[in-house]
């Protein structure tokens, strides 16, 4: 360390880890940047012009995707915001309670179940597809809401975040006096617990509204009626097709696009709530 730094002088500039930084940041975002250009090109542009140049085609490009074939576009929106909107919900509360009965509650078998969960934490969603697929086909509930629905409830990693966060963040001493004033358990956690743990519930649900919306393989191994696809199997339907018809290109450009601002739009609306301390609303002990 020099001099100028122990006297509290100017100190150096971290170069290699700003650098690092750098270009983790540019390789993550200059996609983004390529698709916010290549949308405001018409199908001419797309492939004459230079990448990062915009063009002058966004509305007709927001014109064209909506009259593809009546506004199927915005259905596709629709349905991946009724998948990932419900989903998430559902998911959240699932984890929610979960996580809060593994986090205060003693029984046997309590560890053994949380080993489970984190073994589903670890397993690659393409493993469990198909045996999903398979259990659905037996109920002939395939090719449907519920197909796409049912299997995004439960969420290991939910589950596994909210008992850390309700261990962290339900004082046991909060939870006895509650107890003590005669309060029943699912009173003591829907009136004491719970509000305790809505920072940390906010966050299974952001990771689980941007999965849901961002899943691709379970839609497409259960869905078959295009009018029930999320935006991600719709978008991949138009790109297969613009292999034979590359005009659709731009409308795949278009809808990317537009697909991603949602989710900047959830973040935005809730992301005050991690502005909130670990323990917010519980009495320290």
């Amino acid at each position: 360390m020099s001099t100028q730094s122990l006297a509290g002088g100017p100190r150096r500039f971290p170069l290699v880890p700003t650098a690092a930084l750098l270009f983790g940041a540019l390789y993550c975002l200059l996609p983004v940047v390529w698709v916010l250009v290549a949308s405001t090109k018409s199908g001419s542009e797309l492939f004459s012009t230079f990448s990062f140049l915009p063009g002058s085609g966004f509305t007709d490009n927001v014109a064209d995707l909506t009259a593809y074939r009546d506004g199927v576009y915005w259905k596709w929106m629709a349905n991946s915001a009724f998948y990932a909107g419900v989903g998430a919900l559902l998911s959240t509360a699932v984890s929610a309670v979960s996580g809060y009965a593994l986090a205060v509650y003693r029984f046997r078998g309590k560890e053994t179940v949380f080993n489970i969960l984190l073994a589903g934490v670890l397993m690659p969603p393409v493993i469990l597809a198909v045996p999903q697929y398979l259990l659905l086909a037996k109920a002939d509930m395939t090719d449907s809401y519920l197909s796409v629905l049912l299997p995004v409830i439960l969420s290991p990693y939910g589950v596994y975040l909210a008992r850390i966060y309700a261990s962290a963040a339900v004082p046991a001493d909060v939870i006895e006096a509650g107890r003590m004033d005669g309060g029943g358990e699912w009173r003591i956690f829907r009136t004491i617990a719970l509000p305790m743990m809505v920072p940390g519930l906010v966050t299974v649900f952001l990771f689980q509204f941007v999965a849901v919306w961002n899943n691709f393989l379970l839609p497409y191994i259960m869905l078959g009626d295009d009018e029930k696809f999320p935006v991600t199997l719709g978008l991949y339907t138009l790109l297969q097709q613009g292999s034979n018809t590359p005009a659709l290109y731009t409308l795949v450009i278009t809808g990317a696009l537009l697909a991603i601002i949602p989710l900047i739009a959830l973040f935005l609306v809730i992301q005050r709530f991690w502005s909130l301390d670990l323990l917010s609303g519980a009495v320290k002990s």
